[in-house]
């Protein structure tokens, strides 16, 4: 009972990451300004670090939570060189 209750809701949880991570895309693509293009980027580089681990403890295997870490140092340092660009117009100084 616990482990199809356990898969259940993992499968619900992927189903809904995966559309969160397709409006961020869409956001990022269809975004007025420079601002919400970053903020989409920034949702979608969360959502799919996030399906990432959702789908290792669905799958049992430890290789999707070294890959979600790699998507989050990266997404970090994207956006806060995106950020300093928007408001300085340059990232290094």
């Amino acid at each position: 009972m616990s482990a199809t209750l356990l898969s259940a809701v993992l499968v619900f949880s992927q189903v809904c990451l995966a559309v969160a991570l397709l409006l961020a895309v869409v956001r990022a693509l269809y975004g007025p300004r420079a601002q919400d293009r970053v903020l989409g980027l920034d949702s979608a580089y969360v959502c799919a670090m996030l399906l990432l681990v959702v789908a290792g403890m669905y799958h049992g295997t430890v290789y999707q939570f070294e890959a979600a870490l790699v998507i989050g140092t990266l997404g970090f340092v994207a956006t806060t060189a995106m950020g300093k660009f928007l408001m300085r117009g340059e990232v290094i100084e």
